[in-house]
This record gives structure tokens, C-alpha cells and sequence, in this order.
């Protein structure tokens, strides 16, 4: 076998390999959550809003600063290991799960890859100790199309004014740092989008109303105001109407992380299944002594590896510095249909009793229809495979 035969061979990472360290960030992210997070699902889901002791802890235990550098005060981990907590969350609750993805693959990723060291020293170790953030891209007529955008960035000089308002911002609420992107020239269309570091403080800016949503209803989802919000120039993230480079590679990482949460949720709602099969006993046997029964378990655990070995693939390709665009995006597709399908059949398995809320499958069923809309709809997601298969990519 020739040289480039091998390179060919390698292209691909191990898609099971879980390394002793690896390993060990996971348990610790399963006993964080079964241990602190579990207690406090139910309550948070009813006052729709995170426990302000729980952000805490997240940030105590390295959770919000999983792939940032030592030097900022982070873990200096992997992207694979965000992966793995994302996944470890989402199997007790999405709102907690998405609360630490948006931190770590969206903003925290953001400032890493397109900060100079002046903001990196700034904003890196506020959001590695205490400071929220989140990620602002989407308008009311700016959702698929992404750089459709209305809020606008005016140089005043010595600053930037921007007026606009943005929807549907994960962290919104609990948010102290954002990564918000405006245009400073309309009609240069995606080449006039720029992207800037907005702090809560700053002038003219303000957080509006909390979505009411169908899931993850403790995650805060909310409206941005900008009303002539005054910006420093050093606080543009990489270079003035190049913020389009900004968001869709940031995006093409948070796309894993949506299929992260997306396999924590199946596998959540499987467990609770397989569970209450065994315990449920009708005709004189446990319900899972039942063929029928068997094979729609069966079903759903193949469903779920499939997509489990489709997101740790993708993650493997990024830290790994290669190409990770189709299979970001295929996970995403793959994983949103596979929660949505296995908490579904969950309900069912449970009868009467998953549809109350008594039990927790109503709950992941309604957590996983997220997964189809944010961070690219799966329209969108068939798009960008179809343009790249059809590319020859």
C-alpha cells in the first residue's frame, strides 16, 4: 500500500475510542448531573428559569470553560470532552445542557478563535469564573437567512452605535457577555456583517421579554434591544465586515453541540423506558418480556448509537483539524430526528403515564423539537449536505 493509500486511511479518527481521560471527564459530568442537576429539574422547569446555585456550580467545576486555555483560567480541554458533558447534561435535562453548550462551542469558541489577545486576557477569564454569554445572530426576519440582518453598527469615531433588536437568545436572562453581530453597510449585503463583544453595562443596551416556549423552559430564550448602544471599537471581534466568517464557522462547531444535546436526550428518555418496562407488569410479566415491546427498544438503541457515533465523529474531525462541515451537519439532521422519534415512542411505552407530567418522558419529548429549528433548521441542514455531496466534498 502506497503512502497516499495510508494518508487516505487515516482521514477518518476512531469513532469508539474513549481514552482513559475521557472517560474520566464523563463520569465526572454524569455524577454532576445526576447529583446536583436531577434534584433540581422539576423545580426549574416550573419556575422556568435555571437555579442561580446550579450556574454557580457549573462554573466551579470547569463546566462554562471546557476547551479554554490554562493561561485565561480554563480547563485547556478538548472539544470532545465539551461533547461529552453537552451529551452527560442532556440525559437529565436540555435546559442545562444547552445553558453550558451555548457558553462553551458558541461564545467561549468565538473569542478563542476570532479574539486578539487583548480580549481574549479580557473576557476569557470572566467567562471561565463567573460571566455568562451568549450568542446573538438571529432577527425576526433573520433566521435561515442569517445575514438578512437589521440591526445596524454606525461608526461614531472612537465607537460603534448600534440600534436594532435581536430574538430567540439562549442565555439571555443569565448573560453578562455577548457575541452579537450587526452590519455597518446594508447594501454591502453578508460582506457589511460585523461581529462585536457587547457587555450588559454598556449603554443602550438592554435584555426584553423571555420567550414562553414548548421545551427547554428553564433555558432562557429573550429578545436584545440595542437603542443606540455605544460600542468600543477595540471591542469588534476579528475584522470589520468579515463577521459572516464569524458566525458560520462558529456555527458549524455549535452544530455538534446541538447533536450532543440531541443524543443526551434520546438516551434520557430510552433509560426511562427501559426502566419502566421492566418495572410495569401486565398479563402476569413485566412488559418488557414482550416481543413487541423488545423490538421497539431494540429499535430505539440502535437509532440512538447511529447517532452517538455520527456527533463523536464530527467532534473527533474538529479537534483533529480537519474537515467537519457535512458531518456537523449530518449529525445535527440525524441526532433532532432520533430524539424526537425515541421520546415519542418512550411516551408510548409508558401509556397513559407519559403523557403527564408525573413522569419524565413528556419532558424530553418536548425538550428534543428544538433540536430540528436552533443552531440551523434541518431544511437548512439538508441544504448544506446536498450543496457539498453534489460538490463532490
Amino acid at each position: 500500500m502506497n503512502a497516499a493509500a495510508v494518508e487516505e486511511l487515516d482521514l477518518r479518527p476512531a469513532l469508539t475510542d474513549i481514552s482513559e481521560e475521557e472517560e474520566l471527564f464523563r463520569n465526572t459530568f454524569r455524577e454532576f448531573a445526576e447529583g446536583e442537576v436531577r434534584p433540581r429539574v422539576e423545580e426549574m422547569e416550573k419556575a422556568g428559569k435555571l437555579d442561580p446555585e446550579l450556574i454557580k456550580q457549573c462554573f466551579e467545576i470547569g463546566l462554562m470553560a471546557i476547551e479554554t486555555p490554562e493561561e485565561y483560567g480554563g480547563a485547556g480541554s478538548s472539544f470532545f470532552n465539551a461533547i461529552l458533558a453537552i451529551e452527560e447534561l442532556a440525559k437529565v435535562d436540555a435546559s442545562t445542557a444547552v445553558f453550558v453548550d451555548v457558553q462553551n462551542t458558541l461564545s467561549t469558541n468565538a473569542i478563542i478563535r476570532w479574539g486578539n489577545e487583548d480580549q481574549k486576557k479580557k473576557y476569557l477569564p470572566q467567562m471561565a469564573e463567573s460571566k455568562v454569554a451568549a450568542y446573538a445572530l438571529s432577527e425576526a426576519g433573520s433566521g435561515s437567512d442569517a445575514f438578512a440582518l437589521k440591526t445596524r453598527a454606525v461608526d461614531k469615531g472612537d465607537h460603534y452605535e448600534l440600534t436594532g433588536q435581536k430574538l430567540w437568545i439562549t442565555n439571555g436572562n443569565e448573560a453578562d457577555i455577548f457575541v452579537l453581530f450587526a452590519t455597518i453597510d446594508p447594501e454591502a449585503g453578508y460582506k457589511g456583517i460585523t461581529a462585536f463583544i457587547i457587555e450588559k453595562g454598556f449603554e443602550g443596551f438592554s435584555v426584553g421579554e423571555k420567550e414562553d416556549k414548548l421545551g427547554i423552559r428553564a433555558s432562557s430564550t429573550t429578545e436584545l434591544i440595542l437603542d443606540n448602544c455605544r460600542v468600543p471599537k477595540e471591542n469588534v471581534l476579528g475584522e470589520v465586515g468579515k463577521g459572516y466568517k464569524v458566525s458560520i464557522e462558529t456555527l458549524n462547531e455549535g452544530r455538534i453541540g446541538i447533536a450532543a444535546q440531541m443524543i443526551g436526550i434520546a438516551q434520557g428518555a430510552y433509560d426511562a423506558a427501559l426502566n419502566y418496562t421492566a418495572e410495569r407488569e401486565q398479563f402476569g410479566k413485566s412488559i418488557n418480556r414482550f416481543q413487541a415491546i423488545q423490538f421497539q427498544l431494540a429499535e430505539m438503541a440502535v437509532e440512538i448509537e447511529a447517532a452517538r457515533l455520527l456527533t463523536y465523529n464530527a467532534a473527533r474531525l474538529k479537534d483533529s483539524g480537519k474537515s467537519f462541515l457535512k458531518e456537523a451537519a449530518i449529525a445535527k439532521l440525524y441526532t433532532s430526528r432520533v430524539a424526537e422519534e425515541v421520546s415519542s415512542k418512550a411516551i408510548e411505552l409508558f401509556g397513559g403515564y407519559g403523557y403527564v407530567k408525573d413522569y419524565p418522558v413528556e419532558k424530553f419529548w418536548r425538550d428534543s423539537k428544538i433540536g430540528a429549528i436552533y443552531e440551523g433548521t434541518s431544511n437548512m441542514q439538508l441544504q448544506t449536505i446536498a450543496k457539498l455531496i453534489t460538490s463532490g466534498k
